[in-house]
């Protein structure tokens, strides 16, 4: 499969290019980007990777999809034209702005039968297919409440870089993993702190689940003192764990999936969870990451060999509840959601 790349910023560089030439079956066969400091970068990350100044360019020299991650004012345009081009599409998150965008490019897609997908990655986090494991095992009981949080500090204006605010970029994540463990949602409360009128560096959102439980999510780019990654209580325990999962972090330091196999996202026991019933405490280990497996799904489904890793119903979903949690804390009110 032929894999074009747009952007090379953050995310194309940390976020996709690693698993492009990881995944068996791919090559990375050209970048987008007009910075001459992101072409160098490609240069020195991608020895001999063409690189090209726009869209139309890279899908005429051969692709069989293109990667899209721009920043999110120019993102929503480019997953347009790759599907006026015919290419399928994988696109980072936020996907739109609104729902209204996002609606709009699903339906495009769907209309010229192009096959597009959002890139969710964090269903795959350690943290995360621990919990998943936990509720299936019944380990936890009857689950009354879902505690996510990915919080720290950077300077105060680096909200404007988050992907459109910190609940765009990081909410994005916390919504999909609730409404993936519990459903849909019946009422939504939320708070904002801003860089600017539009630009969020913090926030809290409360779900009321159909289901009866209650998922709180705070994220933050302004907090000195993050508290625990995860927590979530039920009948019968409580599991709580400290940590982030650790890909990104291994991305930073210059590891690949291809160069690291089967020790990619394993988590060392410092950073395993607790669960919690009363006084006893027993050590969970941590199931390993596994952000390769959403590009191995993908590829798959392109080849007519499985479905997307991320339907676009469920990504609507998230893009719903983001346009209401920015509209609940602008009127300081519950909203109830048809």
């Amino acid at each position: 499969m032929r894999i074009g790349l747009v952007g090379y910023g953050l995310g194309g560089r940390f976020f996709h290019a690693p698993f492009i030439v990881s995944t068996p079956g791919c090559i990375l066969v050209g970048v987008v980007t007009r910075s001459a400091e992101r072409r160098a970068e490609v240069e020195q990350d991608h020895r001999g990777t063409p690189v090209f100044d726009s869209l139309a360019a890279l899908v005429a020299a051969g692709v069989d999809a293109v990667v899209i991650s721009t920043p999110p004012a120019v993102r929503t345009a480019q997953v347009r034209e790759a599907i006026e081009l015919g290419v399928p599409v994988l696109s980072d998150k936020p996907f739109a702005l609104d729902e209204a965008q996002a609606r709009d490019l699903a339906t495009r897609a769907e209309r010229a039968g192009v096959p597009l997908c959002v890139y969710q990655n964090r269903r795959w986090d350690s943290d995360f297919l621990t919990v998943r494991k936990l509720l299936e095992s019944g380990a936890l009981g009857d689950v009354h409440r879902f505690e996510s949080r990915i919080e720290g500090w950077q300077a105060a204006d680096q909200g404007k870089v988050a992907g459109g605010g910190a609940l765009r970029d990081i909410g994005s994540h916390q919504l999909d993993q609730a409404l993936l463990l519990f459903g849909p949602v019946a009422s939504i409360y939320a708070e904002m702190s801003y860089v600017d009128e539009s630009l969020d560096c913090d926030y809290f959102v409360s779900l009321s689940h159909r289901n009866g439980v209650r998922s709180h999510l705070w994220g933050s780019s302004i907090q000195h003192a993050p508290g625990p990654r995860l927590r979530i209580n039920g009948s019968q325990g409580c599991y709580r764990i400290e940590h982030l999962d650790g890909q990104a972090h291994a991305l930073f330091d210059g590891q690949t999936p291809k160069a690291l196999g089967k020790r990619w996202g394993a988590e060392e026991h410092l950073r395993w969870g607790w669960l919690q019933r009363g006084d006893d405490r027993e050590l969970i280990p941590s199931e390993r990451g596994q952000w390769p497996a959403f590009y191995r799904q993908w590829i798959a489904a392109l080849k007519g060999e499985g479905s997307m890793p991320v339907r676009m119903e469920e990504v609507l979903s998230t893009q719903r509840l983001l346009d209401a949690a920015r509209q609940s804390a602008a009127l300081g009110q519950v909203l109830h959601l048809a």
